[in-house]
């Protein structure tokens, strides 16, 4: 790879991290707060292949002449003849391995991976945490939670304070190979290498044809039923489904609220 064709690729992956910045699709990769890094990082790289290409194109500097003086004294017979000087400016190929830098740039402009779904989900124990403390429900039938809000009020604090409360949360499917049908919400820490599910079981009146990573929206009650995460043990709580409706994925994929 010679130094031009540097050029070439670090602005091809320049260009694409800022249009994957940009828009919503850079929110399947990272939070939404690390969006200007991102804007950043694109920047940083067209920036470096602008330069590139003009050090490419600028012809190198000769050395400045020696001012003349007086004729210096006689000296004896020429030494022998030295070979060429070298070029001030040498150039030295990158590695062929540089060329995978173009992998990247393939991937997010012909596959666009998805956000993680329910393959990652059911391979991945439920990351519940608790909460330092629970505030209050605001009032209003039904009392919209995020997923990973509903499962610590039901876990450790043993839905007090969901008692008597209709709450609206929304997810992904995902069916476990027992049969169970999971509610899932990814949470993110800061990119989607470390994307954990938190996962809430369905009962109740749950639609009879469940499709996975389908997005559903779905109002009902505490319960206190549980069930362990086969992967890790760990507890999954419950939500009586009274009513459940497909609803399009949101413009975040990822329940970025929880761990920040």
């Amino acid at each position: 790879m010679n130094r031009a064709a540097q050029a070439a690729v670090l602005f091809l992956l320049g260009v694409v991290v800022l249009h994957t910045g940009a828009g919503d699709v850079s929110l399947r990769y990272v939070k939404e707060g690390l969006r200007p890094l991102l804007l950043a990082s694109g920047a940083v790289l067209v920036t470096a292949a602008l330069a590139t290409a003009w050090y490419e194109r600028t012809p190198p500097r000769g050395p400045d002449p020696a001012p003349r003086g007086p004729d210096p004294a006689p000296r004896g017979p020429d030494p022998a003849p030295r070979g060429p000087e070298p070029p001030l400016r040498e150039s030295h190929p990158a590695p062929r391995v540089a060329w995978l830098l173009l992998l990247p740039v393939l991937a997010l402009v012909l596959v666009a991976p998805p956000a993680l779904g329910s393959h990652s989900a059911l391979r991945t124990g439920t990351a519940l945490q608790r909460p330092p403390a629970f505030a209050p429900l605001p009032p209003g039938e039904p009392v919209r939670l995020n997923l990973s809000d509903y499962a610590a009020r039901a876990v450790y604090d043993h839905g007090r304070s969901l008692d008597g409360r209709r709450v609206r949360v929304t997810g992904f499917v995902a069916l476990a190979p027992d049969g169970i049908p999971y509610l899932v919400r990814m949470t993110l820490n800061c990119c989607a290498a470390d994307a954990q599910p938190v996962k809430i079981a369905l009962t109740g009146r749950v639609p009879p044809v469940l499709e996975p990573d389908g997005w559903l929206d779905v109002t009902g009650t505490y319960t206190a039923r549980r069930t362990e995460d086969p992967v890790n043990g760990a507890p999954v709580p419950y939500l009586k489904v009274a009513h459940a409706r497909p609803a399009p994925a949101p413009r975040d994929p990822y329940d970025a609220t929880w761990n920040n």
